[in-house]
């Protein structure tokens, strides 16, 4: 009952159990959302400023865009082995795509206008990168990013459930095998919680990144 789940997040609470797998499950989002950022966003410029280079990596990344990065656990099991590298593997995979096709079509975006204005005013390769083509970019960037953030949060749940003995995840197959279902409902209350506020986060930083992409205004 809802009053048993309530119960269990309050004894969860009590004891920081749910505070400790949060805080691992989350270190590990941040840290695949790191790597994943720092993979995909170079990457995804130089794709979008070059139809060759795009011409050489695009069919590599429709080929592994389709398969779930579930359907890699068995492989990156026996690689990692069991622990934090393999869900934070998982994750980096998952969050890569989203964000480098933003960023493909961010830079695909930009104004051309912009793009001859800064021509004509002389101005180099690095200042047209960062004055024109990262801000321009950017908004678009930011909405790959809060989607990799969700198909992070979404895939380290399964991916704890397997391969690491820590974690959101894991809490839940453990009171799962128990036969706790209150505190497997609870644990998955702090699942949506927690994915909530993070979102709210990546908002206000893309607000504060990208002030200039408010939208209409409209109330």
């Amino acid at each position: 009952s809802p009053l048993a789940v309530l119960d269990s997040l309050w004894e969860l609470s009590a004891s920081g159990e749910i505070f400790e797998h949060a805080l691992i499950s989350a270190s590990r989002l941040l840290l695949a959302l790191a790597v994943a950022i720092a993979l995909a966003v170079p990457l995804g410029f130089w794709m979008g400023h070059s139809l060759r280079v795009e011409g050489f990596v695009d069919p590599l990344v429709e080929l592994l865009r389709p398969i779930s990065g579930i359907a890699w656990l068995p492989l990156a099991l026996f690689i990692f082995g069991v622990g934090n590298t393999l869900p934070v593997f998982i994750m980096v995979y998952v969050g890569f795509f989203p964000i480098l096709l933003n960023t493909v079509a961010g830079v695909r975006q930009v104004d051309r206008k912009l793009l001859a204005a800064a021509s004509t005013m002389g101005i180099s390769r690095r200042a047209l990168l960062r004055h024109v083509l990262v801000p321009s970019a950017m908004p678009t960037v930011m909405v790959g990013i809060r989607l990799a953030f969700a198909a992070c949060w979404a895939a380290i749940v399964a991916a704890e459930l397997i391969g690491s003995p820590s974690g959101l995840g894991f809490a839940i197959e453990w009171y799962r095998q128990l036969l706790m279902t209150p505190k497997v409902f609870a644990f998955i209350a702090v699942i949506g919680l927690v994915g909530y506020l993070c979102d709210l986060g990546l908002r206000s930083l893309q607000r504060l990144l990208t002030p200039w992409a408010e939208g209409t205004g409209l109330q």
